[in-house]
């Protein structure tokens, strides 16, 4: 009986602090009738301080070097429309005094169908968004 229940512990405290997002909870406002195929990676960035930001979307890796596009921003998230169930690494390059500093995120938009949390059963988006605000500057 004690090695059940500090398994099932176990089980839910992996659960809670795990990395990965599982679009457990559902934005209902967010929710759509149709399946989507296509969804809006978001990125964070962080422009409070800093002028423009380089931002570039790769399809995959970083490393398989499939560049979507490179954009300028100096708002404080930037969007881009990108296919279902694919990686995509987004790098964040600041110019902070003449010293680059490039942050690096990547995600897979998935879908996820639920028919408990709203009114009506919906197709939601999670995992697309990629936090490229800087943590640390000298």
């Amino acid at each position: 009986m004690r090695i059940a229940i500090k398994l099932f512990l176990f089980l839910i405290l992996a659960m809670c602090f795990s990395c990965e997002e599982q679009g457990l909870f559902v934005n209902c406002p967010d929710c759509t009738a149709d399946e989507p195929v296509r969804a809006e990676l978001e990125a964070k960035l962080e422009t409070n301080y800093y002028s423009d930001v380089i931002i570039q979307i790769w399809e995959g890796n970083l490393e398989d070097s499939i560049l979507l596009g490179t954009y300028i921003s100096n708002a404080t998230t930037f969007s881009h429309e990108v296919t279902i169930n694919k990686k995509y690494t987004v790098t964040a390059t600041y110019s902070i005094s003449g010293i680059n500093y490039i942050a690096v995120d990547s995600a897979i938009p998935r879908v996820k169908y639920d028919k408990e949390q709203c009114d009506d059963p919906c197709f939601f988006v999670y995992d697309r968004i990629c936090d490229l605000r800087l943590k640390y500057t000298k």
